[in-house]
Formats: C-alpha cells, sequence, structure tokens
C-alpha cells in the first residue's frame, strides 16, 4: 500500500469541483460535486441523531438501491430542522445534479453542513450545480474539499494505492469536520472513491467496519450532528476480479480503505475546533475489544482529560477516572499509564513528580500518544481527540453571530 495524491479523484474514473454560489456570504465556496464517469456501487452509513436533516433522510432512502453515482453537498447550511421545505429542497439538490450529470435523481446523494434552521437557498443551488457540472475534473478535489468545510482550517484528503488481484486500485476521500464531533458519526461529512470492482452488499460491510474503527473513534466536544454522512463510491475501472472470492483480496482492500479513513479521522481530531493538540487514545491489553474501544472513547471524550491536556498536566488521575465511568470492569490495581513512552503509573499507582514532570514535555508537543495498559487480555482500541481550548468556547458561543 502507498499514499498517492489526488483526493476523492484520485480514482480512476473520477471528476470533482466546488465553487461559491451564494449560500454563504463573500466568494468562499459553499458547493462540491463528485461525480463517476462510469456507473458504481455505493455504500454510505448515516448520522444516529433523531433529529436527522433533510439531506441525511433524502439519501438514506436513495442508498438503499447501492448505486449511488454521484454526490452534491453544500456548505453555509445543515438544511436540518427545516420541515417540509427543507425535503423539498434536498430533493431538487439531486434532481438538479441527476438532470445534468444524465443520471436519475435517485443516483445522487446529498449533504449538507452549516447553521441549523433554515434550508440553503434554492436559487443559489440552481444556478451553482449547472456551473458545477460543467467544472468538473479529474484534478478537483481539494475544491470540492475546500466546498464542505465550515469551521474547519484546512482541507481533508487522503488517497491510497494497493495491488489487488494483479490490479492497482485506488481509494481516495475528502471529509470536513471540525466542531460538533463525537462517536457515532459527528459533525463530520466524508466521501469515498474507489476504482475497485466490488458489490454493494461487500462494501457496505467493509465500510461500515473502516468507520467503525475510525470516525467513529473520534471526539471533540462529545456532540453528535444532524448531519453526518459517509458515502462510498466503487466504479470497478480498475478491472479486477471480485475480491469476493479472495480473502487475501479482501483483506487488502479493508486494510486500504482504513487507512484513508483513519487518515482523514485523525486530521478531523487535529483540526478541532479550536484545538492545539492531537492526542491519540490507545487502550491496550484489554479483555475484548468492545471493552478497549468503551475505554478509550470514554476517556477521548472527558473534559476533564481534554482540559488538562490543553495545561500540559500529566493528571493521570482524571485518566483513571474517565476509564473507570466507562460501564468495562477491570482491575484498577494492575494498570499502568504512559504519555508516549514516559510512564507516570504502574500497577495503578502514581509514579510521582518526576515521571509527571516528564510527562507534561511529552504534552507540550502539538500531538502525542496516551497509553492505557489494562493488563487483563490480548485486545485494543485507539481513539483520536484534541486539547479543549478557550479559543472553541469562543468560536462557538459566536457561531450564529
Amino acid at each position: 500500500m502507498k499514499k498517492v495524491h489526488g483526493g476523492i479523484t484520485a480514482a480512476k474514473g473520477f471528476r470533482a469541483d466546488g465553487l461559491h454560489c451564494g449560500i454563504k456570504s463573500g466568494r468562499r465556496p459553499d458547493l462540491a460535486l463528485i461525480a463517476s464517469d462510469h456507473p458504481c456501487s455505493s455504500a454510505a452509513l448515516f448520522t444516529t441523531n433523531r433529529a436527522a436533516a433533510a439531506p441525511v433522510l433524502i439519501t438514506r432512502k436513495y442508498a438503499r438501491t447501492g448505486r449511488l453515482q454521484a454526490i452534491v453537498a453544500n456548505s453555509g447550511s445543515a438544511n436540518a430542522c427545516t420541515g417540509n421545505e427543507g425535503l423539498a429542497i434536498a430533493e431538487q439538490m439531486a434532481a438538479i445534479a441527476g438532470k445534468q450529470l444524465g443520471l436519475p435523481p435517485s443516483r445522487v446523494a446529498v449533504a449538507s453542513t452549516g447553521k441549523i434552521g433554515a434550508p440553503p437557498s434554492l436559487k443559489a443551488l440552481q444556478t451553482g450545480i449547472p456551473r458545477a457540472v460543467f467544472a468538473l475534473s479529474a484534478k478537483g478535489s481539494r475544491k470540492a474539499a475546500a466546498a464542505i468545510m465550515t469551521t474547519d482550517t484546512f482541507t481533508k484528503e487522503s488517497a491510497v494505492q494497493v495491488r489487488i488481484l494483479r490490479k492497482t486500485v485506488t481509494i481516495g476521500g475528502i471529509a470536513k469536520g471540525s466542531g460538533m464531533i463525537h462517536p457515532d458519526m459527528a459533525t463530520m461529512l466524508a466521501f469515498l472513491t474507489t476504482d475497485a470492482r466490488i458489490s454493494s452488499t461487500r462494501l457496505q460491510k467493509m465500510l461500515k467496519a473502516a468507520v467503525d474503527s475510525s470516525f467513529n473513534m473520534v471526539s471533540v466536544d462529545g456532540e453528535t450532528s444532524t448531519n453526518d454522512m459517509v458515502v462510498c463510491l466503487a466504479n470497478g475501472t480498475a478491472e479486477n476480479e471480485s475480491i469476493e472470492k479472495s480473502p487475501a483480496a479482501r483483506g487488502a482492500f479493508q486494510a486500504a480503505l482504513d487507512a484513508v479513513c483513519t487518515e482523514l479521522a485523525k486530521m478531523i481530531a487535529r483540526d478541532g475546533e479550536g484545538a492545539t493538540k492531537l492526542a491519540e487514545i490507545r487502550v491496550t491489553r484489554a479483555k475484548s475489544e468492545n471493552a478497549a474501544r468503551k475505554i478509550a472513547r470514554r476517556i477521548s471524550q472527558s473534559p476533564l482529560v481534554k482540559t488538562a491536556f490543553l495545561g500540559e498536566d500529566a493528571n493521570w488521575g482524571r485518566i483513571a477516572s474517565a476509564a473507570g465511568s466507562a460501564g468495562v470492569k477491570f482491575d484498577p490495581g494492575r494498570v499502568n499509564i504512559f504519555f508516549d513512552n514516559v510512564a507516570v503509573v504502574q500497577n495503578g499507582v502514581g509514579l510521582g513528580p518526576a515521571a509527571e514532570k516528564k510527562a507534561a514535555r511529552v504534552l507540550g508537543k502539538n500531538s502525542f500518544t496516551m497509553t492505557l495498559d489494562l493488563r487483563s487480555g490480548k485486545h485494543s482500541a485507539t481513539a483520536w481527540t484534541c486539547d479543549l481550548t478557550y479559543e472553541y468556547i469562543r468560536i462557538n458561543a459566536a457561531y450564529r453571530s
């Protein structure tokens, strides 16, 4: 497996564009379009929030066929809690893009992100979508990534190539997310493409596995959004033999899909609103993977842990307390805690001020790993989070201003 450039358009047969259509003020890009030149199998996952936005409801319905071939997404308006008007506009987004691309509306995924409570301007979409279709390019990934940003501070792209059944297969993607980020999908959009030949049924299973170990292990602020969505399109232009028959091929594809999703997830955590530090939370030697995941997620979402990271305070007691509240049985007297390779707890007992002073230097870096070694099994899990800063409060206090 190797990293390659190109993001969402790295895979053969995909084009994308991003532009300003008038939903956001100024000239900031606010409309993204991604399309395959060939029919696709597809897979999709959506927010667990019961107040799901209009585009989630529409795309959830269209995605059941497993034949999505294009994605149109706007930023600047979440089109959530907008009633029948919002649903009609989401349907129109798909219909306009489908007409321009020569596709049925049911093959177009729609997504929105931004402020809740007002739908995007239909007039802006009616003029912007045809322009985006005209401008589609095999080098348009960066523009599409920029057009889905809200409070993000940088674009998020990733792509890898892997040999599968004597063919080179590419998987690429873009994502957005900075605030309202919490496991079980966050206020994030992630769009993935691949030129692999794979059935929609198999792709759905693999996408779920990849999301469970990546996007569902990210927490910025414990808030789960109305608009979360991950969509993956596969157009088969790599012309590989079906991976259904080969466990090795399935493993290689899963590893590549995991790699793209994990890189995008880490970018989201690093770009948490106001964040200055990326923290990787590892829980090792747990009795089960589920136990490890629960503890890692609980630590990653603890405001007390995250503010300690901001203060560069190796306050391991907050970590132990968060782990103990995760609803998982373990023996606190066996636990070891590390910051990078600096031990601060051994056999459940703190190693004192000298160890904590060394650990504080680790916390002074812009990225580090915190490891909780339970010493009770063979399973592990990793989550990603960031520090909780004064800037996060400023951004969200003024978000609608």
